[in-house]
């Protein structure tokens, strides 16, 4: 079997516009989590059991990483660029989530920090993912890779609403009963493998500058 051709590399544009992005990401994080200790909700747990807080940290982190590395010269390793691929699809589920079930559900975010964690930040992600030209196609059978990260994070959340009765969203309340509990998990975990369906498949788009990489390739 030939082996694939070299991936390419990101402009040294599109990598600082990652750094950049990813910088901006963590002082919108910074700025609402300092509004919340302002407003006497201090606890860094809390703000962090929020998804979109946690997934947003993720996905800056990975944004910072990777164009550090594409400045460099340095190629994303797999585990680097699965991790991009899982937090993609998080924050498509953060952006349906939020669209769908949670808007104006009573949250202390400004307007504009929502707008740039739930609009702005899935946007950036999707295309970066879309568009860049330094990683291979993620292997249908990794798909399942999604999973792990949502799932330990609802069952942190359960055991705190199960525990201390605090949860990050109303839906998630164990009083509303084990069968709208199992209902809503079902539903998220079914958005989420269609979420990262899409983000898998959407890897395949043609780009100029990345080579074609078989479907089975790791």
């Amino acid at each position: 079997m030939t082996a694939p051709e070299p991936l390419g590399g990101p402009t040294r544009a599109t990598a600082m516009g990652r750094v950049l992005a990813g910088a901006l990401v963590l002082a919108v994080l910074a700025y609402s989590y300092g509004a919340q200790r302002a407003a006497g909700r201090d606890r860094l747990v809390d703000f962090l059991g929020y998804f979109t807080n946690l997934t947003g940290l993720l996905a800056a982190v990975l944004l910072v990483g990777t164009g550090v590395l594409a400045l460099r010269g340095r190629p994303a390793s797999a585990v680097l660029t699965t991790a991009r691929g899982v937090a993609t699809a998080c924050l498509l589920v953060v952006a349906v989530v939020y669209h769908v079930a949670v808007t104006g559900a009573g949250g202390t975010a400004a307007p504009w920090v929502s707008a740039a964690l739930h609009v702005v930040l899935p946007v950036v992600a999707l295309l970066d993912w879309v568009l860049g030209a330094d990683r291979a196609a993620l292997p249908w059978r990794r798909l399942w890779l999604v999973l792990p990260y949502p799932l330990v994070w609802l069952v942190v959340v359960l055991v705190r609403g199960a525990t201390d009765g605090w949860v990050p969203y109303g839906f998630l309340l164990p009083e509303h009963g084990a069968r709208s509990l199992a209902l809503h998990v079902a539903g998220l975990l079914v958005v989420l493998l269609a979420a990262g369906a899409l983000v898998w498949a959407a890897g395949r788009v043609p780009v100029p500058g990345r080579a074609r990489v078989p479907a089975h390739h790791p």
